[in-house]
């Protein structure tokens, strides 16, 4: 098991369909303790219940930079020091640009880069002062190809932020023996599109896929356990595509 012992925390990882929860489920597979945060308590506690024994939910909005505090506090006192962060919680919107008014910026922004940037912080101390610890922040192929799938600039915008935040983190807390990587997944048949995409669309982003397939949830969260294992103990900064070639750079 490569994760055997580990304590993880993978927030926005409470849909049953979801990037979070499969990558949690694997992660707890791989023998890791992992505690699932997002907004509701009963949904996050439901779905650590579903990985069995030794998992736990726990509310939290990562827009709050008090609540991601709280929250690494409780997790740490239920099942002791973090050993590795998921950052999953986000948010999109199918907005064009002339449409995107201050609130729809504000949220977009607000759950994928601040909430990234205050969990991030939450744990970076206890991780610097133990000297090791893994960072996996989910961005996305729309922040490399300027969008074009779903999401609408704002989010093309939030994404291209995190990579730039994991590698700036990356730099700086590499001396600290905390490694800090990206995940750039593609087209993933998920909760967040189901049922917003009409057979067309579908044909049109197939059609720009060479695999010939949409991604799963189990692509993205077995890309997640390399980097958060110690198969991955040499790389830090990387933007790591799960895209079935949709983009090639």
């Amino acid at each position: 098991m490569l994760l055997k012992d580990k304590i993880a925390i993978v927030t926005g990882a409470a849909s049953a369909r979801g990037l979070g929860k499969a990558t949690a489920r694997l992660f707890a597979e791989h023998g890791a303790n992992v505690a699932i945060l997002d907004l509701s308590a009963d949904a996050a506690s439901a779905a650590a219940a579903d990985l069995g024994e030794g998992h736990i939910g726990v509310a939290c909005d990562v827009t709050s930079k008090a609540a991601c505090e709280a929250a690494v506090a409780a997790v740490t006192e239920r099942l002791g020091p973090v050993d590795i962060l998921v950052n999953n919680a986000g948010i999109t919107q199918p907005l064009r640009i002339m449409d995107i008014a201050p609130g729809n910026y504000d949220a977009v922004l607000d759950v994928n880069l601040r909430g990234t940037l205050y969990m991030s912080q939450a744990l970076i101390p206890a991780m610097r002062e133990r000297g090791s610890g893994a960072i996996v922040n989910i961005s996305s192929v729309s922040a490399q190809r300027g969008g074009g799938i779903f999401g609408g600039p704002h989010y093309s915008a939030a994404k291209a932020g995190i990579l730039g935040l994991t590698k700036a983190m990356a730099r700086e807390l590499a001396p600290a023996g905390v490694r800090v990587n990206a995940v750039c997944p593609g087209f993933i048949a998920t909760d967040i599109t189901a049922g917003k995409l009409t057979p067309d669309m579908m044909d049109g982003i197939l059609a720009g896929i060479p695999m010939g397939r949409a991604g799963e949830a189990s692509d993205v969260a077995g890309c997640c356990l390399f980097l958060a294992s110690d198969l991955s103990a040499y790389v830090t900064g990387s933007e790591v595509d799960v895209n079935g070639g949709s983009l090639i750079h």
